[in-house]
């Protein structure tokens, strides 16, 4: 399976420098891979530098818990659109989906759907499975779609654990076919992406994707 046009090339470590920053775009260059996934402090520098190439350059809202004020993931938002994000992964928040305050989670979805749809880009929502049961990430998965973003995800890659299959799978099959799956975090082997893929994801976010594509 040719898996680099699946994967976001991920660096989201906080202590992550600037030359550690360039040598993931590097090697999303060389490798074709989707995008390059960093953090908001670096996604101006990021755009600069794949500017001339198919690589996009992706980022986080409200990361790593979700609990940002809508005003403030909004703001991070616009400020990665104009500092020239392509995509955007925002953490839902999950503690009011957790208290069944289904229409808090929505309109604050709708509202950076709107914003990223406006301007021409992707959001992706994630949900961190690791802290919701079945049920939870059925509910979620269908708040997700129902609130125009383009991809659910599974995980942040800093909660208790990454992703499952069998949460790719309730996720598959809560959307749908209305959008897309995301598997994040812990996805270290060709064959471990693989099973994401097969279980319905269309895109991986990985920090192993050296070691995934046999080049590390």
């Amino acid at each position: 399976m040719e898996l680099n046009q699946y994967i976001d090339h991920t660096l989201l470590k906080p202590e992550a420098t600037e030359d550690q920053v360039d040598r993931v775009v590097q090697e999303a260059i060389e490798n074709h891979f989707k995008t390059v996934m960093v953090n908001p402090y670096w996604v101006e520098h990021v755009h600069d530098k794949l500017r001339t190439t198919s690589v996009g350059t992706a980022t986080v809202i409200g990361f790593p818990l979700g609990a940002n004020t809508t005003f403030i993931k909004l703001e991070e938002a616009k400020r990665a659109i104009a500092d020239g994000a392509d995509e955007l992964d925002m953490v839902m928040n999950i503690g009011e989906l957790k208290a069944r305050h289904y229409e808090a989670v929505l309109g604050e979805i709708e509202q950076l759907a709107d914003l990223a749809r406006t301007n021409g880009k992707i959001l992706k929502v994630i949900i961190e499975t690791a802290l919701l049961t079945d049920d939870e990430i059925v509910k979620a998965s269908e708040l997700v779609a129902d609130g125009g973003a383009d991809f659910v995800k599974t995980s942040t890659g800093f909660s208790t654990r990454g992703a499952a299959v069998h949460d790719v799978e309730l996720m598959h099959k809560a959307v749908n076919g209305r959008i897309q799956v995301k598997a994040a975090g812990g996805i270290h082997t060709a064959e471990e992406a693989e099973a994401m893929i097969k279980a319905g994801a269309t895109r991986l976010g990985v920090s192993a994707s050296m070691k995934i594509i046999g080049k590390a």
